[in-house]
């Protein structure tokens, strides 16, 4: 059973050009400096598919090893944060399966805890047992 981030952003009007173009530079930017070549990373689905009002769609598959999961969720909800700060006028929902996470105007998304570097040097020791 396998755990996924969720993001969606809602809005009446399609996005323009240069909005296109901003999404598609973060989006490039944000998987290029993704920490693990074998892990899901950001990952928004072809806009042709999505449901009328939708102007951006997408999950990312969180991994198991438990050593990789703050910075796999810190990276994805960094990005999830720089895309809503490109499209603000949007409604956005992001979630970790049925958990809401909630937006911070200062902080942006995050989770309690994934930037804790000792938790994550204990959960990464522990993934070395």
């Amino acid at each position: 059973m396998s755990v996924s981030l969720y993001y969606t952003a809602h809005r009446a009007t399609p996005l323009s050009a240069s909005e296109s173009a901003a999404v598609t530079r973060l989006i490039d930017a944000r998987q290029a400096s993704f920490p693990y070549e074998d892990e899901e990373s950001l990952y928004v689905y072809d806009a042709r598919t999505a449901d009328a009002g939708t102007v951006l769609d997408g999950s990312t598959k969180l991994p198991f090893d438990p050593g990789r999961l703050l910075p796999v969720v810190a990276h994805v909800l960094d990005s999830v944060t720089e895309l809503r700060r490109t499209l603000p006028d949007a409604e956005w929902h992001v979630h970790l399966d049925d958990l809401d996470i909630e937006w911070d105007e200062a902080a942006g998304y995050e989770l309690p805890g994934m930037r804790d570097a000792d938790l994550a040097a204990k959960l990464a020791a522990e993934r070395e047992r």
